[in-house]
């Protein structure tokens, strides 16, 4: 399968079609994929890194976006799904159905605050029973969308430097301020975006990168709450909530991602000040010693070594 430009590096997985039952619905023209992992399948998933856990490339549309299943089944391993004594039936490989309708409601409420993110297509209930160790039988459920650029940022171990580059390029058209850099660039975008959400009580509660694609498209939304999609009381259980500053370290995080696997020096200052002019001021959490003995290095500036660079 290739894009534009360059050919995907995938594993290809067999799977096969149980059948299903559409439970939600975004569109009525692009076909379902009711598929199961299955090595004796007689239909190809793709998966493009093991840090795609249940998610697999099963098709593209004629406008060149690749169609994305969720929940078929673990990408690695022999195994199809794993119960690792998760609590509340949290299973390797899985997706619980309250889960799946979550991110499909969600995803759509970030999409109209015109945040750029994946595209939903259907939630899908497949026509196959598994037991859990608990003794609940449930069936399998698919999230299925579509996105721009299949790739996850952590996804970059697993990309030629021609194919980073590729969809960087891109960012150009994203690059409202001037920037010279490319990560200067997505950090715009990221805390913009994070500025959004906070603004309208959007909770993420998954933001790193692997969830964001090189797209810089905004994914996975099922531990997320909205003020229309609160925590339920399970939720509150499962889920960690209401640290909305927590997510401007893990946005930072992926600034720190993109420049490193980019080659490019970050200056922190700048960074910080990026921040500060989206409302999200650092000093207000400061509690580094203030009596001017602190013999620490705080770095303002950092470039990694040749010894960490894609291939």
């Amino acid at each position: 399968m290739t894009t534009n430009s360059y050919k995907l590096q995938m594993k290809m997985n067999k799977a096969i079609n149980v059948g299903c039952k559409v439970l939600e619905s975004n569109t009525k023209t692009i076909e379902v994929f009711p598929y199961l992992r299955h090595e004796d399948g007689d239909k190809d998933i793709y998966c493009l890194s093991p840090y795609h856990g249940r998610s697999f490339i099963v098709g593209r549309l004629d406008n060149g976006r690749y169609v994305v299943s969720k929940g078929n089944g673990l990408s690695y391993t022999r195994h199809c799904f794993l119960h690792t004594k998760e609590p509340y039936d949290d299973t390797w490989g899985l997706l619980l159905r309250q889960d799946a309708e979550r991110d499909f409601a969600i995803g759509q409420e970030i999409e109209a605050l015109g945040i750029k993110t994946n595209h939903m297509e259907y939630v899908l209930e497949l026509d196959f029973e598994i037991c859990l160790p608990s003794g609940r039988i449930v069936k399998p459920v698919l999230l299925q969308y579509d996105v721009e650029c299949p790739y996850r940022i952590s996804d970059a171990p697993f990309m030629t430097k021609d194919q980073i580059q590729t969809e960087v390029q891109k960012w150009r058209e994203m690059n409202e301020r001037g920037y010279n850099t490319a990560h200067m660039i997505a950090a715009n975008v990221l805390i913009k975006n994070l500025r959004i959400m906070h603004d309208h009580q959007v909770l993420h509660n998954a933001i790193h990168e692997q969830n964001y694609t090189w797209a810089l498209e905004l994914l996975d939304f099922e531990i997320a709450c909205t003020p229309s999609h609160p925590y339920t009381s399970e939720d509150d259980m499962r889920h960690v909530k209401d640290l909305y500053s927590r997510e401007i370290i893990h946005t930072y995080v992926i600034i720190n991602y993109i420049a490193g696997a980019l080659h490019e020096e970050i200056d922190y200052a700048i960074v910080d000040a990026l921040f500060e002019e989206y409302g999200f001021d650092l000093h207000q959490y400061d509690v580094s010693p203030k009596d001017g003995n602190d013999k620490s290095f705080v770095p303002t500036a950092i470039s990694l070594p040749k010894k960490f660079c894609t291939k």
